[in-house]
C-alpha cells in the first residue's frame, strides 16, 4: 500500500504538476497577450480585469515552482506553457477581430468602379487625389471593423486585383454616426462615447 501512494506522489510531482504548470501558463499568457492587444487598443476597462487574472495566475504557477525548486520539470512546463501562450493569445485574439482598421488602396486602373461596389457593400470610402511614380493616382480610404478585412480585401481582388494597399490598427474614431455603423455589437460604448461628446460640448 505505501508503495502504491508513493508511486502516485511520483506521478503526481513528475506529470500532473509539470502539466498543470503548463495548461496554467497557456492560460496566464494568452490573457496577458490579449491584455496587450487591448491596452494598444485603448480598452481601459476590460485590460485592468486581464491583468488582475494575469497576475493571479503567475502567483499561483510561481508558488508551485518555488515549492520544487529541484524539479526541472517544472522550469520546462513554465518555460513552454509561456511560448505556447503567446501563439494561442494572437490566435484568440485574430479570432476576436476586435477594433477598427484603416485600408488605403491604390488602385491600378479608375477607381470609381471598385469605389461604387465598395459603397453598395456597406464600405464606407472616401476617395482623394495623388501622384506616384507613373503618374496621377486616386487613394481610397476606408475605416472598416476587423473581421470584416477578408471581405474587403476580397472585393478589391475580384475588382482591381493589381491594387496597392496597405491596413493599419485604429485607436480611436470621433465621428459618432461611424462609430455606430461599424460597431453595432458594442451599444454600450457607443452610448458611453455618445454622452462623453455630449459633455464636451
Amino acid at each position: 500500500m505505501g508503495d502504491f501512494f508513493a508511486g502516485d506522489s511520483v506521478i503526481f510531482s513528475l506529470v500532473i504538476i509539470p502539466l498543470l504548470i503548463f495548461l496554467s501558463r497557456i492560460v496566464d499568457q494568452s490573457i496577458g497577450t490579449i491584455r496587450i492587444i487591448c491596452v494598444s487598443k485603448g480598452m481601459k476597462y476590460i485590460s485592468p480585469l486581464l491583468g488582475f487574472v494575469e497576475v493571479l495566475l503567475w502567483i499561483v504557477i510561481m508558488g508551485q515552482i518555488f515549492q520544487n525548486l529541484d524539479n526541472y520539470l517544472y522550469y520546462v512546463a513554465y518555460a513552454a506553457g509561456f511560448g505556447m501562450g503567446n501563439y494561442v493569445g494572437i490566435v484568440i485574439e485574430e479570432k476576436m477581430a476586435m477594433g477598427l482598421t484603416i485600408v488605403r488602396v491604390i488602385p491600378q486602373r479608375d477607381s470609381h468602379l471598385l469605389t461604387d461596389f465598395l459603397r453598395e457593400a456597406n464600405f464606407r470610402c472616401t476617395t482623394i487625389k495623388g501622384h506616384g511614380v507613373e503618374g496621377p493616382v486616386e487613394i481610397i480610404f476606408s475605416v472598416i471593423k476587423r473581421k470584416d478585412i477578408n471581405e474587403f480585401t476580397c472585393l478589391i481582388k475580384k475588382f482591381n486585383p493589381k491594387a496597392f494597399y496597405t491596413i493599419e490598427d485604429v485607436k480611436f474614431v470621433n465621428n459618432e454616426e461611424m462609430c455606430t455603423n461599424l460597431l453595432k455589437q458594442d451599444v454600450f460604448k457607443i452610448r458611453k462615447r455618445y454622452r462623453q461628446l455630449r459633455k464636451s460640448k
